[in-house]
């Protein structure tokens, strides 16, 4: 076997590894919030799981931690300055670096959940630098400064997008007069295209990427649209007015990835919003009405479909809210039930992890369209006075919960 034919395969087993890489993200893969149930408890003691480790008075966050190469990887603030975080999956801190300027008007906290793939780390800044990390020891591989360059918009809350990488780009939302959307080369931070301005201001949405009959699609959430974004080159194929569906609040704070599943899209925001399911065409070049829903108007805790139903909680304020299931095909409210607060919200198996943003309870419930019917409870008392904003990841067996300054690993598994 000569040398030739030797590189020719190394460099072939190299281009299928880089092409098919895992990709570690915002609400785990697909963005949808559900987490591998396999081998988890069903029911917890009553002092709740066993907590093997914590961490305290790290940077301040409300942003989720990505977990890949046996390290964990959060984002937090340190006065001026967004900083990530890497620890390791006994609770040792690694090292951690500063990589931008953080949001410093108000709610000052790291946002933007670490992107991974192929030992780099991608995120956001508060201010909106979109850099590139090592993986294995934090150095800066590149950093842009977008939304200065591209003369991006801020909302009232700074930044707070994750990340989206497909092939070879990484795509960031500036809003704005110039351009709405980017596409930076993942290994360089040069820029791919950037789409036509649609004069509108980001919010605070990390995008979706949606696969159908061989098609591929961008969709997130600007101030007053959803979007739909071809990634090949940047074109806006359709957006939609969101705006017209607010309550008399319409702060236009949206936060929610949209919900996905065979050909139509769900999106939904606080603020009296109305929660709407689209209908994508076949060609992905324009979106229709399926149906409208007047409860369900997720403030931030995200949303998980199993099954034919949506699990979420609803706005009745900016202090309290409801949880609520709503049937996916006909938009049919199967029940608002009050239990503390609204909050995040996560699935593993058949189980939704619900978090109460005002109060730190966590809740384990079988995901039942007739009834929320807590099985087990338990209540995070570490970190800062805040709210509990961060949304819950699961990973091996082991629950994640932050809360601001603390992060905390609990044990789940059967």
């Amino acid at each position: 076997m000569n040398k030739r034919y030797l590189l020719s395969v190394l460099i072939l087993i190299l281009i299928y590894t880089h092409s098919f890489a895992q990709v570690y993200e915002w609400r785990g893969e697909g963005r949808n919030g559900i987490y591998d149930g396999n081998g988890l408890l069903t029911e917890w003691p009553e002092n709740g799981p066993d907590l093997k480790w914590e961490l305290l008075d790290l940077p301040i966050g409300y942003s989720s931690p990505s977990i890949a190469y046996n390290t964990i990887y959060l984002a937090g603030s340190k006065d001026t300055v967004d900083v990530l975080i890497a620890i390791s999956l006994d609770g040792k801190i690694k090292w951690e670096k500063a990589f931008g300027r953080a949001w410093i008007n108000n709610y000052r906290a790291g946002r933007s959940t670490p992107t991974i793939e192929n030992n780099r780390v991608y995120l956001t800044s508060g201010m909106g630098e979109v850099v590139c990390l090592n993986a294995i020891n934090g150095d800066i591989l590149w950093k842009v400064d977008a939304h200065r360059i591209y003369e991006g918009k801020y909302n009232s809350f700074g930044l707070a997008e994750s990340l989206l990488i497909i092939d070879d780009k990484v795509f960031y939302t500036c809003g704005g007069d110039k351009t709405t959307m980017i596409a930076l080369d993942k290994m360089n931070g040069n820029l791919i295209w950037a789409s036509e301005s649609i004069h509108d201001s980001p919010a605070y949405c990390s995008p979706l990427l949606i696969k159908k009959d061989g098609k591929s699609l961008i969709t997130t959430l600007t101030k007053k649209h959803l979007i739909g974004v071809n990634p090949d080159d940047g074109t806006i194929l359709w957006k939609f007015d969101y705006s017209e569906y607010a309550g008399e609040r319409a702060y236009n704070n949206h936060s929610n990835t949209p919900t996905y599943h065979d050909g139509s899209l769900f999106i939904t925001s606080g603020y009296n919003h109305k929660a709407i399911k689209l209908k994508l065409a076949d060609d992905l070049n324009s979106v229709s009405v399926e149906w409208i829903n007047e409860v369900l108007d997720n403030h931030h805790g995200g949303i998980v479909k199993l099954g034919d139903y949506l699990y979420g909680s609803s706005w009745d304020n900016n202090s309290n809210g409801k949880w609520v299931c709503l049937n996916w095909d006909t938009g049919e409210t199967m029940y608002e039930t009050a239990w503390f607060n609204k909050g995040p919200i996560i699935a593993a198996g058949d189980y939704l992890y619900c978090y109460d943003e005002k109060f730190g309870n966590i809740a384990l419930i079988k995901a039942d369209p007739n009834e929320f019917k807590v099985i087990s409870t338990f209540k995070i008392t570490q970190g800062k006075r805040g709210p509990f904003w961060a949304h819950p990841v699961i990973d091996n067996g082991i629950l994640y919960i932050r809360h601001e300054d603390a992060f905390m690993a609990y044990d789940i598994a059967n």
